[in-house]
């Protein structure tokens, strides 16, 4: 009998130890990452207009002596293995004209897309996702200053295709992919085009550039090529310096006989970024677009912009001052007609958690 007990409790241990080299050899999946963030502003423009879009010729700040909402964000991501997906939304105003072309979209799928990698020099992408061209993005908090630049408001907002990224090696890599046409969604029998990139780096990474690339035809009536290179040097730990340059153009069957005229528009803006204490900061942005076939409808613009950044914790609060000097007399001043200057003073709160 004791040996039956003996030889039982031995079969016990076995089994556990067995279970427990089974539950080691089992893949875990991650936990689902969470973050968002907020922002607001209000925004002052001392030309005084009456009508929309208040002389604000960029994107998301349409408004004068009035407090506005921005955007809500809310992200998810989940790893499992080589598999990972995204899942980023956005509510408000600042959502709904960064998915112009979606329907009811106050609330806006910012980021939807699914990873693989099979290896760890290449990765697919499937789904959407915002655009790699210049050198601002959608959400607030990642820009230093809150009013966004000319080359943004014109260029790729986001993409929705496939895409692979390849390491070639020490701190190059390259991006290709199809995509639908420039900010759809959806493109049934639309016409594709071809998104590319590739980026580098010093071998301490103070030197960051990327080569940009998006061209195709967008449908019937219009074909759009644009390069862009973006570059960043940290010229110590307090101050650092960034670059856009983008030039665009654009082909159009006006009277839809099949001949395209083309217009160009190009771009570029230096981004100075000084940090002397840890909770304070200020970003001039200085940029300059030229768009002498007027496809803009600016002729030229020359825009200076004075962010300051206050940080407390992950809240930032950005007093700026802007000003934009046009070719045309785009801005309105009071109700006496149009001029070709205006200045506006923001202030914007933003949260990231």
């Amino acid at each position: 009998m004791k040996k039956i007990f003996v030889v039982i409790i031995a079969l016990s241990v076995k089994q556990v130890a067995l279970s427990q080299v089974a539950d080691s050899t089992k893949k875990t999946s991650a936990p689902v990452t969470i973050t968002g963030s907020v922002d607001a502003y209000y925004r002052y423009n001392f030309n005084n207009p009456k009508d929309y879009p208040y002389n604000s010729a960029t994107s998301f700040t349409h408004s004068s002596n009035s407090f506005e909402l921005g955007m809500a964000s809310l992200r998810a991501d989940h790893s499992f293995g080589k598999v990972s997906a995204t899942v980023d939304l956005g509510f408000g105003k600042r959502a709904e004209e960064f998915s112009y072309n979606d329907a009811n979209t106050r609330l806006a799928i910012k980021q939807l897309l699914v990873t693989y990698a099979p290896s760890s020099s290449i990765k697919f992408t499937l789904g959407t996702w915002g655009t790699h061209i210049g050198y601002e993005v959608v959400d607030a908090y990642l820009n230093r200053n809150y009013s966004m630049s000319y080359m943004f408001t014109n260029g790729p907002f986001s993409h929705t295709g496939l895409k692979a990224d390849i390491s070639l090696g020490g701190k190059s890599a390259f991006m290709v992919g199809i995509a639908n046409p420039t900010d759809y969604r959806t493109a049934p029998a639309m016409p594709k085009s071809v998104i590319a990139q590739f980026s580098t780096a010093s071998k301490d990474d103070k030197l960051k550039t990327y080569f940009n690339f998006v061209g195709g035809k967008q449908n019937d009536y219009r074909k759009m090529i644009q390069g862009d290179i973006v570059a960043t040097y940290a010229v110590s730990g307090k101050f650092g310096l960034g670059f856009n340059g983008t030039l665009q153009t654009v082909k159009l069957d006006i009277d839809s006989t099949g001949k395209f005229s083309s217009f160009n528009w190009a771009g570029a803006a230096l981004y100075a970024n000084l940090d002397p204490i840890n909770w304070f900061g200020l970003t001039l942005r200085v940029e300059y677009i030229s768009d002498r076939d007027e496809y803009l409808g600016l002729k030229t613009v020359l825009a200076p912009t004075l962010s300051a950044n206050f940080k407390v914790d992950n809240l930032t609060i950005i007093p700026e001052f802007r000003l934009d000097n046009a070719g045309n007399a785009v801005f309105y001043k009071n109700s006496n007609g149009n001029t070709k200057s205006s200045g506006s003073f923001i202030l914007a709160a933003t949260y990231h958690f």
